[in-house]
């Protein structure tokens, strides 16, 4: 029985609604137990499961992202800047002339550099090239601990990342740039060969002094190709690559210390890689790089050389315009620098140096040009075209705008004697036929305008014979015999010489093509006379010996010989032209010292004077011409130097002179070795009265009269037995079939005088050599004179 109460009775805990009292804190051993909150500093550090989860989410993102710039990154097409290179230009003795194009570079494969460069550049930027992958993080840490701690600046990019920036990207400091350096580096890693990076990275680096890669380094500091540089030259060029400009001991001498310190990093570094022995280390001075190397811009006779010579690869089909202007190639021209040399000090000694151009207006007007041709090759191998590229740029050896006055003649005797011409009587051409040398005499059998050229200084000669005309430069006899032998033969002949067919005024000049209004270049005539040197044998004038790109030879045309004229044509001429430079209007080529051979002319007006000769070694042809530098129009030259006139016997002589002098100096002395015409010294009866002469179309010729003269066996003349026989006696000349008069006018100071009959105009030559100056004349009747400015 249960007590009853009126007082409430406590609930149990377990029972109806009432809420629990919170319960206490489990006991430390008791394992139900919750981790207690964290407090002070502890509370910012991540969990682990927090620091897990990041480094996850951080690796997936890292992987992520490096498969993703991988995919997105590609190899783009090199730069602009990294692909251009110089074009070269050689001599024949493989020194440098010039380098064209704005960037100098000039690519060479990697056997083309020295083992030493290589090492030496390893040595400076990356030891372990060969062994390492594109990229190298722990060498990108220790270069930014070395600069910071001032062990010097490093690079921390491999060379594989040196090569990427230096190829495909700017040099900028970027984020971006990096980035792309990073992957374009590890694909370009898989793709190329360690050696094919190296070479790249050793064509792109920039080494100071406006050289881009180790060719044109090697050429700046040193003046050699990269093939010769030893370790000590190499481990220079390798410093430069850490401060190009700065390192440049010349132009910044008080920075050599530090320049040594580095060369000797980069040998100490040769030697711990086993690349030279430590004798050769220790035996190496510093190779101080020369103050001044060859100028390779285009001032004095580089520019116009180069720009001849692509005119010579574009019109040969060699290499066209556009792809030469890509650059890369290296051409070897047939130039000789000693000879080249030599043309330069002669036009300054006999012409340049005796100018005044500040007291005389006319010594403003004077430019020279002049080529050199070896006649057994073809060969040029020296020109000259103006006092500085930089200052008047048309070349003078190529220009085809001055005429070539009386150094065309000896076309026509070759003409003469080639086709077995006759006078108009009907007597054969030869050094020893009599023409009428009387002046303004109108010339016969010509069916076209009436035609009477002047003689120097109006001087009537009579009877006189071919080579007495030839050495006294007697228009009329040369007019004539132009018509005699036919101003088309006459044409024939000079381009089978080497005159280009595009000649201005070469056609339809009539008989005044005798007296040169034709305007031949410079280069033209010696290569007409190298062939006439060559006893008639043409080989072309050749500019180029060699070129390549890329280590690969370009095919060059096949060299072609063929005889131009027979032997006996050339010898003959040149058995006249003798008698030019030995008693003639060229006795100052006598200078030269050999036997020699050659033709003075005067253009109209004598805006151009000129004196091309051989010996039998060479051929070269030297014209002093007038022109404004303002204007460009052809100016006359009277009172040039302080001269009463320029004449092909004064200056162009004496430059041809001791030009060949210096240009031969060493060399044995050769005679000349000719074959002339049958009966070429035989006397001949005086000319018939021209009115009962028969016409030109009726007269017998060699061709067709079966006289033993049809024989092509040319008589043997030794160079010292070349004299004519005697003359008949009582006619007034001497045994070297000479005039005993001389020659009037010895001054040059006679004025001109022309005739005109019809529609022709015979111009005196009036200048004291005894050279002509070609008037207009001929079919047109006239030469039109045209104002040309420089191109």
């Amino acid at each position: 029985m249960h007590d009853m109460s009126d007082e409430p009775q406590p609930r149990r805990p377990d029972q109806g609604w009432a809420p629990r009292e919170p319960q206490a804190a489990a006991a430390p051993g008791d394992k139900k137990g919750t981790r207690p909150p964290r407090t002070g500093w502890r509370r910012y550090l991540p969990t682990w499961r927090t620091v897990l989860a990041a480094a996850l989410v951080t690796a997936a993102l890292v992987v992520g992202g490096f498969f993703l710039g991988y995919h997105l990154v590609q190899i783009p097409a090199a730069n602009a800047l990294a692909t251009q290179q110089a074009n070269v230009y050689l001599y024949a003795d493989g020194s440098v002339i010039a380098r064209d194009g704005d960037v100098n570079r000039e690519n060479v494969t990697l056997g083309q550099i020295s083992e030493d460069a290589q090492h030496a550049i390893l040595a400076a930027e990356d030891r372990d090239f060969y062994t390492e992958s594109a990229v190298d993080p722990e060498a990108m840490i220790r270069a930014a601990w070395n600069t910071a701690t001032g062990k010097g600046k490093q690079s921390g990019s491999t060379i594989t990342q040196q090569y990427v920036k230096n190829y495909y990207l700017r040099q900028e400091q970027t984020v971006t740039r990096k980035v792309k350096e990073f992957f374009i580096a590890i694909k370009l890693d898989r793709n190329q060969s360690k050696d094919e990076i190296l070479e790249g990275y050793l064509n792109t680096s920039f080494f100071g002094r406006g050289a881009y890669g180790i060719q044109a380094a090697a050429h700046a500091y040193y003046d050699m190709d990269a093939s010769e540089l030893d370790a000590g030259r190499a481990a220079y060029l390798a410093s430069l690559l850490n401060a190009p400009s700065q390192y440049d001991v010349i132009t910044h001498p008080e920075n050599r210390q530090a320049v040594e310190n580095r060369w000797n990093y980069v040998l100490d570094g040769m030697v711990d890689e086993g690349w030279i022995s430590e004798g050769e280390r220790a035996g190496m001075k510093f190779p101080t790089p020369k103050e001044t190397t060859h100028s390779t811009g285009m001032s004095g006779q580089r520019g116009y050389i180069v720009d001849v010579v692509k005119q010579y690869l574009t019109e040969n089909d060699i290499v066209d315009e556009d792809t030469l202007d890509t650059g890369g190639y290296r051409i070897t021209t047939t130039l000789h620098k000693d000879k080249q040399d030599a043309f330069v000090d002669a036009v300054n000694d006999r012409l340049m140096d005796r100018l005044d151009q500040e007291n005389r207006k006319v010594d403003t007007y004077v430019r020279a040009g002049g080529a050199s041709i070896d006649p057994g090759t073809g060969k040029v191998v020296a020109m000259y075209n103006g006092i500085d590229y930089v200052k008047q740029y048309t070349p003078n050896a190529t220009r085809r705008d001055f005429q070539t006055g009386s150094s065309f003649k000896p076309f026509v005797l070759t003409a003469a004697v080639e086709n077995r011409s006759r006078t108009q009587d009907g007597r054969r051409i030869t050094p020893t036929t009599l023409y009428d040398g009387t002046s303004e005499r109108p010339v016969q059998g010509w069916p076209g305008a009436r035609y009477a050229p002047e003689n120097e200084d109006h001087r009537d000669y009579g009877d006189i014979t071919v080579r007495e005309a030839t050495d006294k430069s007697v228009n009329a006899v040369y007019a004539q015999m132009a018509v005699d032998v036919g101003p088309d033969e006459v044409r024939r002949t000079a381009i089978d010489l080497g005159l280009s067919e595009d000649t201005p005024s070469l056609d339809d000049a009539g008989p005044s093509i005798a007296l040169g209004v034709a305007t031949a270049s410079v280069l033209d005539m010696a290569e007409a006379y190298a062939t006439l040197a060559n006893h008639g044998e043409h080989s072309g004038a050749v500019l180029v010996e060699k070129i390549t790109r890329g280590g690969e030879n370009v095919e060059l045309p096949e060299r072609r010989t063929r005889q131009a004229v027979s032997r006996q044509a050339a010898d003959t001429t040149t058995a006249v032209l003798r008698g030019v430079v030995e008693n003639g209007t060229a006795t100052a080529a006598q200078t030269a010292g050999r036997p020699a051979a050659g033709k003075t002319g005067t253009a109209e007006e004598d805006t151009a004077a000129w004196f091309a000769g051989y010996t039998p070694d060479l051929a070269t042809v030297v014209a002093v011409m007038g022109q404004d530098p303002v204007t460009a129009g052809h100016k006359s030259l009277y009172g040039a130097m302080g001269l009463p006139r320029v004449n092909g016997g004064g200056a162009p002589a004496e430059i041809w002179g001791q030009y060949t002098r210096e240009a031969l100096e060493g060399r044995p002395v050769r005679a000349f070795d000719l074959r002339v015409q049958p009966g070429a010294w035989e006397s001949q009866p005086p000319p018939s009265d021209s009115t009962d002469s028969p016409s030109s179309s009726d007269r017998p010729t060699d061709r067709d009269s079966g006289t033993p003269d049809d024989e092509d066996t040319g008589s043997s003349t030794p160079d010292d037995t070349d004299e004519p026989a005697p003359e008949t006696p009582g006619d007034g000349r001497d045994d070297s079939g000479t005039t005993g008069t001389t020659t009037g006018g010895g001054d040059g100071t006679t004025d001109d005088g022309t005739e005109t009959g019809g529609g022709g105009t015979g111009s005196s030559d009036s200048n004291g050599d005894g050279d002509d100056r070609t008037g207009p004349a001929g079919l047109t009747g006239a030469l039109t004179q045209h104002t040309r400015r420089d191109e």
